[in-house]
């Protein structure tokens, strides 16, 4: 089979291919590090490294780009608040979320690149707007004109009277200086007194939300790359302006060739929120959890899923991880009796039939949900059966389709890809 993934802007599965010569390119949206992450962030960036790992598993090399917004409206609001000088609030929670996400085998990106050292290429952005008709100054400000761009809309599917709710329940401030379209969305906007601020031919300032992903995804990426994520929750208006400022200021299209979104998580049949006081927070869990039992219920999720969090879920997959981990290690103490995993023409049948089966899975949009029970007969086999080979080649194939693909250690050690500060490139 091939590798077939969903793409949201044309609401359909199609068959992965790379769009050039050069490695496959891959921006997620980061956390604004201004709280505490939670299982809902973990739950996007598990999914992503799962892609990941797939991807490389494939024989794709990958040059992974996430984010870190640390300048936001939400990011000034909190450290305002605490009185908190805004980067060390942002670094103090950046650390957390890097320690918390390597306790969950996650990759880190290859660029991890932070909106503050990025300045420079989101006014290059703007001034290529303005240049283009597509954007407009009023009062210091520079917004990005919804009227010069038709296809608005295009990703989310909405209706142009449903976008305004909520686009202002998610940052949007309708009546804003300036403004001649309530849905215009800042480009640039002057700094208050007690914020950060950048000298710009428009004044000085700081950035709107969504330019600062269109500059740092094409920095690294280019203006056309092969696959841009986030949570559901970011479809709409910030994937769908990040579309049209891009593809506005490069004049390529289209910018992304697969939009994937991360299912959201709830909690006992309500949405998970901070202002709910409902939050399943990562840390809490690592005190009760291994890594490997935390991860294991995420993929136990297809990545588009809306999940609803329950506890017993977490003693499943604890069960469940402990069992994947047994059969690992048994194949581990036979290891000089272990086949040549590499060919797996060789495989004995059993194990051959559930590795294919697993892989079809993987192959039909990153199906984790259908691939674990092939996962969870393998570890069955390599515990209960008797015969010395196919032990062996069950738990190896456990480890080779757990580990490399799922990202579950199904191990005592620890993690072997330390996380790096932002902006590093932390893989070779």
């Amino acid at each position: 089979m091939t590798l077939r993934l969903y793409d949201t802007r044309t609401r359909e599965k199609r068959a992965f291919a790379p769009l050039g010569e050069g490695p496959v390119g891959m921006y997620v949206c980061g956390v604004t590090p201004y709280d505490t992450g939670h299982l809902g962030h973990a739950f996007t960036y598990v999914s992503f490294d799962v892609l990941h790992r797939y991807l490389e598993y494939l024989g794709h090399a990958v040059r992974y780009v996430q984010n870190l917004t640390d300048v936001d409206d939400d990011l000034l609001r909190r450290a305002r608040e605490l009185g908190e000088d805004y980067l060390a609030l942002g670094n103090r929670h950046v650390t957390a979320f890097l320690t918390e996400m390597a306790a969950l085998n996650w990759l880190p990106p290859d660029v991890y690149p932070r909106a503050t050292r990025h300045i420079p290429q989101m006014q290059a952005m703007v001034a290529r707007l303005l240049e283009g008709g597509c954007a407009y100054q009023a009062d210091g400000h520079v917004y990005f004109s919804v009227d010069a761009w038709p296809t608005y809309g295009e990703l989310s599917g909405l209706p142009r009277e449903a976008m305004l709710p909520i686009a202002n329940e998610r940052g949007n401030v309708p009546d804003m200086r300036g403004k001649r379209d309530p849905l215009d969305f800042v480009l640039w906007q002057p700094s208050g007194p007690d914020e950060p601020s950048w000298p710009s031919p428009w004044g000085p300032g700081r950035p709107g939300w969504h330019i600062e992903c269109s500059a740092m995804s094409t920095a690294y990426l280019g203006p056309r790359f092969e696959i841009h994520g986030g949570g559901a929750d970011l479809a709409f208006p910030h994937h769908e302006s990040e579309i049209a400022q891009s593809e506005g200021a490069s004049g390529e299209r289209p910018f992304v060739a697969w939009w994937m979104h991360a299912g959201m998580l709830g909690f006992d049949g309500e949405k998970m929120s901070k202002s709910l006081g409902n939050l399943v927070l990562v840390r809490d869990l690592l005190a009760s959890y291994p890594g490997d039992a935390i991860r294991h219920f995420l993929v136990s999720h297809h990545y588009r899923a809306e999940i609803d969090f329950h506890e017993s879920d977490m003693e499943a997959s604890l069960v469940a991880a402990g069992r994947l981990r047994q059969a690992a290690r048994l194949a581990e103490e036979l290891e000089p009796l272990a086949p040549a995993m590499a060919d797996p023409g060789s495989l004995h049948p059993v194990v051959a039939g559930h590795r294919a089966r697993f892989l079809a899975a993987m192959d039909d949009d990153l199906d984790t949900p259908a691939a674990l029970p092939e996962l969870h007969a393998l570890a069955a086999r390599a515990i209960e059966t008797d015969e010395p080979r196919l032990r062996v080649e069950a738990g190896w194939m456990v480890r080779e389709l757990g580990a490399r693909i799922l990202g579950l250690r199904l191990a005592t050690v620890p993690a072997s890809r330390e996380p790096a500060p932002p902006d590093a490139a932390v893989r070779a």
